[in-house]
């Protein structure tokens, strides 16, 4: 309840009485109380501190209102010899000052209104108890758990000294593009490496969060680049704060950072990488608060409110970013033993569960708000494509023990299969985009990474359907290298067409660009680690030299706008997923097969390998036995 008028000035009047009794007292102490604090404790009152308008809180005669029965606390050393009466008459001004200047405010506080008044105290109170849940909830030190076995993390040097030098030329461009981020853009969220300055987009708010150091952290960790990696974990120690008042991009936040600060802390054990984690998904749990239980696509770090992309379909979340949380949530109910995390991914599975999908196919849209559908567009390229990804890694990362997320993955590429792959007129496998009932024969580099899926996915399909998943991936790999082929710059367009006579090429001038992006080079990876067909490095290292050659300024790498023209005009971006992922995918794949096995880690859809947790006498809490 707050405090009346009358209340509010019979408070004053005995906190001015305090000051003048404080006042007296100061005759009797020794010389050395300049130092002294008084905490003057009223039960259950809580009335704001009386504080100098010009020095902030000031030591001697500062007013600390606690609320657990009154009490005096002095604070003083021994007295050490008579009294210095110049002392004395200098405390005996400033003690008169403060009590002039309470009796000032007291006099200000009764000029405002009820409402005012009423508004401060509430304030002031609602600060007070803020502090104290804070001091009590601190951060708590999270219970201890085995760290899961860490195999093959840094090392996997080739035999062939042509593979190592191609191997080392990628090591040599991670440097690069990490020291130009250093130079030019550190703490930033990104590089712009011609104007050699600091970059961020709207998916990390208006903050800097240093988003390039996170999500580099584990390259320079598997590439052996240690002075590198420490100086990021020096950063991220120091700096990384996430109390800022951002709206970030809910799933970036997810597959970036969460994803990356768990996978340092995997590779190296350093507790810092773990703990900073914890704090930022507690910051993305208010996303959840919906009707449904579907998250917003964005949530303000520090407010915690919530909302949708205004591009989104009828105020839509979006498919693959509330389906691609699964594996780092599963992780950090794993680390902290807080159930709250898996559930709120096992309560999205369990609902898509419950839905209706036309032909079988998962639209890209969902309202959080009423649980229905949005416009019934499917996509394996953006909007869609990591939703797929992570049921196979959710079944991959269990150690093969959540079949669940299995049969629905199985169930999901049989109705692509049936719906939205076709054969173009000249023998190229490509993967459409369904919309509003028809299939439109084009298809985006983000959907190129599904290569590489159906041959992760082919050890463990129905029906014997293993070979036919490895083709399948082989095929679309050969599509998305002729997308890169059939280019001036031999690196892909975003998005690409097969009909009215052209096929793999890009039509639309805001289609022609590329932007650092890993899809195809990630998709060759996965082939060569299940095939060893020498094709799959001859293409990786292909589109490393075009990279190196029109991407690499002096500043760091840029993305390119036109990659049919041979005189490109550059993005000045360089993504901080180009460190993530298409530098580790390349770096990968000229590594020997030892390094990152995938016995014992999976990757994220940003590059962050997490270790196959074998829970099989571990059930998470919240979860069902």
């Amino acid at each position: 309840a707050t405090l009346r008028l009358s209340e509010k000035f019979i408070l004053l009047l005995i906190l001015s009485a305090f000051i003048t009794l404080c006042f007296g007292a100061f005759f009797f102490l020794p010389d050395s109380s300049k130092h002294k604090r008084f905490d003057l404790g009223l039960e259950d009152v809580l009335i704001p501190h009386i504080d100098s308008p010009k020095e902030g809180k000031h030591a001697s005669g500062q007013v600390v209102i606690h609320g657990q029965g009154a009490h005096d606390e002095h604070r003083h050393s021994e007295a050490r010899g008579g009294p210095d009466l110049e002392e004395e008459e200098s405390l005996r001004d400033k003690i008169r000052a403060d009590h002039e200047r309470a009796l000032q405010e007291a006099k200000e506080k009764l000029r405002k209104s009820r409402e005012e008044l009423q508004a401060e105290i509430q304030t002031e109170k609602n600060k007070v108890a803020e502090d104290l849940k804070k001091k009590d909830s601190g951060p708590k030190p999270l219970p201890p758990v085995p760290m899961p076995r860490v195999v093959g993390v840094s090392d996997g040097e080739p035999p062939e000294p042509d593979v190592k030098e191609k191997r080392d030329k990628i090591r040599e461009m991670m440097k690069h593009a990490w020291d130009s981020y250093r130079q030019y853009g550190w703490g930033h969220n990104e590089l712009k490496p011609l104007a050699k300055k600091g970059h961020s987009t709207n998916i990390f708010g208006n903050s800097q969060l240093g988003a390039t150091i996170v999500d580099a952290l584990d390259t320079l960790y598997i590439m052996g680049l240690h002075e590198e990696f420490k100086d990021g974990q020096e950063w991220i120690e120091q700096n990384l704060d996430f109390g800022v008042n951002a709206e970030v991009s809910v799933f970036e936040v997810n597959i970036r950072f969460i994803g990356g600060l768990l996978a340092a802390y995997y590779l190296s054990g350093q507790e810092v990488f773990k703990m900073k984690a914890v704090q930022l998904a507690e910051k993305l749990l208010p996303a959840f608060n919906t009707p449904t239980g579907i998250p917003w696509a964005i949530v303000n770090l520090k407010s915690g409110v919530g909302r949708n992309w205004g591009w989104a379909s009828a105020g839509s979340s979006i498919l693959a970013e509330f389906g691609t949380l699964h594996m780092e949530f599963v992780h950090l109910t794993y680390l902290t033993g807080n159930p709250a995390y898996y559930q709120k991914v096992m309560h999205i599975r369990k609902l898509l569960a419950k839905m209706d999908r036309p032909n079988g196919l998962y639209p890209n849209y969902l309202n959080p708000r009423t649980g229905r559908w949005g416009q019934h567009h499917t996509s394996v390229g953006g909007l869609g494509d990591s939703f797929y990804e992570y049921l196979l890694k959710a079944w991959l990362m269990s150690d093969k023990t959540d079949t669940e997320a299995r049969k629905t993955y199985d169930e999901a590429m049989e109705a692509i299969e049936r719906h939205l792959i076709r054969k173009s007129n000249g023998g190229l496998t490509f993967i459409g985009e369904w919309k509003n009932g028809h299939l439109e024969r084009k298809m985006g580099h983000l959907a190129c990474f599904a290569g590489g899926m159906f041959a992760l996915g082919a050890d463990g399909s129905p029906d014997d359907k293993a070979g036919h998943y490895l083709q399948l991936g082989a095929e679309i790999a050969h599509t998305c290298h002729e997308s890169y082929d059939r280019t001036v710059l031999k690196l892909g367009p975003e998005a690409f067409k097969f009909d009215s006579g052209l096929e793999a090429v890009a039509v639309r001038q805001n289609e022609k660009y590329y932007i650092l992006r890993p899809e195809v080079i990630e998709t060759y990876w996965y082939m060569w680690r299940f095939t060893h067909d020498p094709k799959y490095r001859q293409w990786g290292w292909e589109a490393a030299q075009a990279i190196d050659k029109y991407c690499r300024v002096s500043g760091g790498f840029s993305g390119v706008k036109d990659v049919y023209s041979s005189s490109p005009t550059y993005d000045d971006v360089q993504q901080s997923f180009f460190l993530a992922e298409t530098l580790k995918y390349l770096y990968l794949l000229f590594s020997s097969d030892d390094l990152m096995p995938f016995e014992s880690w999976v990757f994220n859809t940003e590059a962050h390998p997490l270790p196959v947790l074998h829970l099989g006498n571990i059930t998470l809490p919240g979860s069902e036995p």
